[in-house]
């Protein structure tokens, strides 16, 4: 177990489950990779080839990324620290919906990445929120992101909440954790959603065939669950528009789960395609047509529960009235 492991020495251990039937005879940085998919699986094939990675109570490393691993074997990797980046503050506009000294609601528009990371240092969500905050953000997301308990894709926009210190950033990640926050999505879609309602459920993982993508994974991965209501129908069936509601948040989730039932987002080429009959302004617009609307929590420190609901924004907006006009 991994509280068995001084974290103070072995603060960035990962210990991976006991190797299930389904994953056993899987390659190893493939069982890794699988098994934690915010980490690539070349990024696993460096670390098993740097030694460290090892044979949880044998001591020994499993140091070939070809290894069939067995069932029952349990896995420890020594996943080295981030470099401390000099993330610096930027004045920038931010839309705060709301404020006070524990979190901070702010309504992200398209096109922001959210914390720095390779080739992203500058202009991101965290460096206008160290310019307003200065020295009040949570330390626990670290030095990259301070702050930040979750996170939306750069391409897609609406709210997220921000912690001011590490109380309420602790706070928040447990109702992260067990489900509770009430999150709600607008989104357009290709093709006509049939069902009035529905439930999509399944593990989402780092894709096998493009470590770039996640998708849907019979072994591995994270459970995923997505709750959709169809709002519209524009030209016939060429595009819906759907409210979706997560039970939990996977990276990609919305837009892989979308795309499992054949209604890929609109504007997102890595998970489907436009239909040939689609008119150009459709196929054309420039992102996956995507927008946290509504978000709901517990507030850390009164307890009371919070919610709030921004509406699209005009690109979103303009693609609606063209769609209305089919």
């Amino acid at each position: 177990m991994i509280d068995e492991v001084d974290l103070e020495e072995y603060p960035n251990l990962l210990v991976t489950p006991p190797v299930s039937d389904g994953n056993s005879r899987k390659r190893l940085d493939k069982f890794l990779a699988d098994t934690f998919p915010d980490v690539s699986r070349n990024a696993f094939i460096r670390l098993i080839e740097d030694n460290k990675v090892k044979v949880k109570s044998t001591g020994f490393f499993a140091n070939h990324p070809d290894m069939k691993v067995e069932k029952g074997q349990v896995f420890e990797i020594d996943l080295p620290a981030p470099e401390p980046a000099d993330v610096k503050p930027e004045d920038m506009p931010l839309d705060i919906v709301y404020e006070d000294d524990d979190v901070l609601v702010v309504n992200k528009p398209a096109g922001l990445v959210v914390h720095p990371g390779a080739g992203n240092w500058e202009h991101t969500l965290v460096n206008g929120l160290l310019f307003h905050c200065h020295d009040s953000l949570s330390g626990v997301g670290g030095v990259q992101r301070p702050g930040i308990v979750h996170r939306i894709d750069k391409d897609t926009s609406g709210l997220l909440v921000v912690a001011k210190n590490d109380k309420a950033h602790l706070s928040l990640a447990k109702q992260f954790e067990v489900h509770s926050i009430q999150r709600e999505y607008q989104a357009f879609v290709w093709g006509k959603v049939e069902q009035e309602e529905g439930r999509i459920e399944g593990n989402i993982g780092r894709s096998s065939t493009n470590r770039q993508k996640m998708a849907l994974v019979k072994t591995g991965g994270k459970s995923a669950v997505t709750h959709y209501k169809r709002l519209a129908v524009f030209g016939g069936g060429i595009v819906s528009h759907v409210k979706c509601v997560l039970e939990t948040g996977r990276t990609h989730q919305i837009r892989v789960h979308m795309s499992s039932i054949h209604h890929p987002l609109v504007g997102d080429y890595t998970y489907g395609h436009p239909p040939k009959n689609a008119p150009d302004f459709v196929r054309d617009f420039p992102r996956q047509a995507l927008h946290a609307g509504v978000l709901g929590f517990v507030h850390p420190t009164t307890g009371k529960q919070l919610v709030f609901e921004v509406p699209m924004p005009s690109d979103m907006q303009e693609l609606k009235e063209k769609l209305e006009k089919l």
